[in-house]
């Protein structure tokens, strides 16, 4: 069998070959053009049962097509199908079979080869540029990336894998897929991207979350901007618009009402800033600093009689111990494993603050499933999410909706504040 598929009869082989687990690896017109914006040039697939892949053309300049919900049946037959990057790949073929190699720390693989710099560099405003590069070329670099990645996929998947895999991907596919509306005219004041058409169509932009950085906790920044930490004085925040305005949920004193539930305290209904405060004898404002100073810097002497702060030291000393005597800590809810092996300059209060962005993404992905469990059907979108803030798009006549997300935040046992406006700048409104 050749390895190059552009006839439909010529499917015929993968459609009979029984395949359990195959490597795939979608390509799209444009490498740099965000998922959402973009589509499918040609698809890779190199069974575990073959010894070679075959390239599955959907559209290029050198072949006949395929239809590509066709492709899409024979991956859906395929019990694991293993990506680079999952979340890419659902923009392309939503399918439960996708298996994402991204969470399990697969070895870097160099840059493209020249060839395919010739090209971008030719056409640097054409949209479609893996379309004019040679279909052999995809196929020698998809074998290639083959090589590298087979060796990390494991026999046996570590337990955390399922959480990510089918919890965390799903949970920030569905934020990042909606895309948030922009005024162009303020945005070019204050962003400049490395080209418009990558992720900015019909005045809409896409922001792309990074789920495999060391703690797990997603960054967010693409095309040049960083949707993580977008300013909140300068008015950048002004380019963001929403046409029946936005409403934004932060969680009140998220990190402390983690630690204590990793520490096994429960402050229930109190506000915790205000009963530290009370602690401390200090204002409410002095005794918020105070506490974030503790939980990422180590607990104070004069602080360390308190029995919040006496359960964290005790908490960060065992795990430090388990750390180093087995070589690995497993974190809660999520069930991630921090190896000693992969992490450099560790120390007690590092891995302490390492656990906990780990648990407030764990806890984030329960909330935004729920959250698009809610959202199904609606107009509401939620539109960007920064780690104790959650950014909704309202529905026009869905003011309402704000009460049912709440009831969500509620059955976590979270507080939240509300911000209101027309943009997401609300120190304007």
């Amino acid at each position: 069998m050749f390895w190059l598929i552009e006839k439909e009869e010529h499917l015929d082989y993968l459609k009979q070959k029984p395949i359990q687990e195959a490597f795939v690896e979608i390509i799209p017109y444009h490498d740099n053009i965000h998922p959402a914006l973009n589509d499918v040039s040609l698809v890779y697939i190199r069974p575990f049962n073959d010894t070679k892949g075959y390239m599955l053309c959907v559209d290029h300049s050198e072949t006949t097509s395929l239809n590509k919900t066709i492709i899409g049946g024979i991956l859906q037959s395929i019990e694991r199908v293993w990506v680079r990057d999952k979340k890419q790949a659902l923009y392309y073929f939503p399918l439960k079979c996708l298996c994402d190699l991204s969470q399990l720390t697969p070895p870097y693989i160099q840059e493209a080869p020249k060839v395919f710099n010739h090209f971008y560099y030719k056409y640097p405003e054409f949209t479609k540029v893996n379309k004019l590069i040679p279909v052999s070329k995809h196929y020698e670099r998809c074998e290639y990336i083959y090589e590298h990645v087979r060796s990390v996929i494991p026999q046996e998947l570590p337990a955390w894998f399922d959480f990510y895999n089918n919890k965390v991907v799903l949970a920030f596919f569905g934020i990042e897929k909606n895309g948030i509306n922009i005024n162009k005219y303020e945005f070019d004041k204050h962003y400049e991207l490395n080209h418009e058409f990558y992720s900015i169509q019909s005045n809409r932009i896409y922001s792309s979350y990074n789920l495999a950085t060391t703690t797990r906790r997603p960054s967010n920044s693409f095309n040049g901007v960083n949707f993580a930490a977008l300013n909140k004085d300068n008015g950048a925040r002004r380019s963001f618009i929403s046409s029946h305005g936005f409403v934004e949920f932060d969680i009140s004193a998220y990190h402390p009402h983690l630690a204590a539930r990793l520490v096994s305290m429960d402050f229930g209904e109190q506000d915790v800033h205000q009963t530290f405060a009370d602690l401390y004898g200090t204002s409410y404002k002095e005794a918020k600093e105070l506490t974030f100073k503790q939980l990422y810097g180590g607990v104070f002497k004069e602080y360390a009689h308190l029995e919040f702060f006496q359960k964290v030291k005790e908490f960060i000393a065992i795990n430090w111990e388990t750390f180093n005597n087995s070589g690995e800590v497993i974190i809660p809810i999520s069930g991630y494993c921090l190896k000693k092996s992969q992490l450099d300059n560790m120390n007690p209060q590092k891995l302490f603050n390492y656990m906990l962005q780990n648990v407030e993404s764990a806890v984030n992905t329960y909330i935004l499933m729920d959250i698009h469990r809610l959202l199904t059907g609606k107009q509401t979108k939620i539109v960007l999410y920064t780690y104790d803030s959650f950014l909704f798009e309202l529905g026009k006549d869905e003011k309402d909706i704000e009460i049912e997300i709440k009831k969500i935040f509620k059955k976590y046992k979270l507080s939240v504040k509300t911000s209101y406006g027309n943009t997401y700048d609300f120190n304007q409104e």
